[in-house]
């Protein structure tokens, strides 16, 4: 099958959805599909992999807009692919692109389309809703999160036209699915399913304690940011954004240290609230027990799951969230809100579950840190990933539809 993947973001433009779509076309590539993705063009020279194309396209720099801009660009670039290289199955990555109806017909007038839902624009509204109800930094000091926050509800028609004007839709959890039939207006008769991401089990692995190479590499990575050989590592993975709720980590942290004052809080991503960040470290006099770095590779950021005692993914708002599960397949235990779609992948048996509170949190880190055996976890948390969490079988679930939809449409 020729199939074609419309994503608003693609390496080296990482996000959770375009994470998902990159190990997406490697699997599919892999199992000898030919795969062409159209995305934004300026996210930096992308990996390559044999049978899989990527066309980049111009887009306004645009909050919200953006997906209207992509969307008309990827649907011209679309209609010349499949002249040249005649597509067999659309994949329509929402809510990062968004069509009219008139443009769903002329799609659909080249091949079945298949929309996975990544989340939604009212669900991303609610969580910043969520992080400025708790005073996290910056919930206003973000001109994207500012325009989901005054747009979300004009952006979601498209949403809804996506829905109505595809064969399938894939929804990443339960959660996200359900977020549909409550918030949004899906026909009577809709078809869709719910497939949750898995994550590439090969990159994200355990720490090798009788590796010599893999013990080195932790001394040198805890010498490097001046973290005691001894020291728990909490560590947060993500975009610094007010929904990402790095703001409440840095207060439950500072809980933390008073029970466990040999403990350091690692936090990776990018972001314009870095500075606001760092403010509240240093207004809370834990200056030496903090490190707030930039984005890096997914190499560099699976070495430090590795090494980590415990992930802390304290987010207001996920369609579904990859970070639990790259912890749990490196054998970290992680721990998050207790709230739907973080519910479909963690539980007490391979990390935690706390209430939306500070002290909750603090309290569910000093449980894990000092009660509880983190190497029973994560290897329950490693097992559940290899179980129902990889990208083959992401790869394999998606394959069948496309040929289902691809057989009902020639009847």
């Amino acid at each position: 099958m020729h199939i074609c993947q419309l994503a608003g973001e693609y390496p080296n433009r990482w996000g959770g959805l375009g994470t998902a779509a990159y190990n997406l076309s490697k699997a599919l590539a892999s199992k000898g599909h030919k795969i062409t993705v159209i995305t934004r063009k300026g996210g930096g020279k992308y990996p390559e992999i044999e049978g899989v194309d990527v066309i980049e396209v111009k887009w306004a720099k645009l909050p919200m807009e953006f997906t209207r801009s992509f969307g008309r660009r990827a649907l011209k670039s679309l209609q010349k692919l499949h002249r040249n290289h005649p597509v067999d199955i659309i994949h329509f990555h929402a809510p990062l692109i968004a069509w009219n109806e008139k443009q769903f017909r002329k799609a659909n007038a080249i091949a079945p389309i298949i929309t996975s839902l990544h989340g939604s624009w009212l669900g991303e509204k609610r969580g910043l809703q969520s992080s400025a109800k708790f005073g996290e930094p910056g919930t206003w000091g973000n001109v994207n999160d500012i325009g989901i926050r005054m747009f979300a509800d004009y952006y979601a028609k498209f949403e809804n036209i996506a829905i109505n004007n595809s064969e399938v839709c894939v929804a990443n959890s339960i959660a996200t699915k359900n977020d549909f039939i409550s918030n949004y207006e899906p026909p009577s008769n809709w078809n869709c399913e719910s497939i949750l991401w898995g994550i590439d089990a090969q990159l994200y692995r355990p720490m090798h304690h009788d590796s010599e190479d893999d013990t080195v590499r932790a001394s040198e990575i805890r010498k490097k940011y001046t973290i005691d050989s001894n020291a728990n590592i909490i560590l947060a993975v993500g975009r610094l954004a007010a929904r990402k709720g790095h703001g409440f980590l840095i207060s439950s942290f500072a809980e933390l240290l008073e029970k466990l004052p040999n403990s350091h809080l690692v936090i990776i991503g990018r972001g314009n609230l870095r500075k606001k960040l760092l403010r509240k470290v240093k207004q809370l006099s834990i200056q030496d027990s903090v490190s707030i770095l930039g984005g890096m590779s997914f190499e560099k950021i699976a070495e430090w799951y590795r090494i980590s005692s415990v992930i802390a993914y304290p987010s207001f708002y996920e369609g579904q969230g990859l970070i639990p599960l790259e912890s749990m397949a490196s054998g970290t235990p992680c721990i998050a809100f207790d709230m739907p779609p973080l519910t479909e992948m963690l539980d007490e048996n391979v990390g935690g579950l706390c209430e939306i509170n500070i002290k909750s949190l603090a309290d569910s880190m000093y449980e894990l840190l000092s009660s509880k055996d983190l190497n029973k976890l994560g290897s329950a948390g490693r097992h559940r990933v290899l179980d129902k969490f990889t990208i083959e079988g992401n790869a394999n679930d998606f394959i069948s539809i496309y040929e289902k939809v691809i057989s009902n449409t020639k009847i």
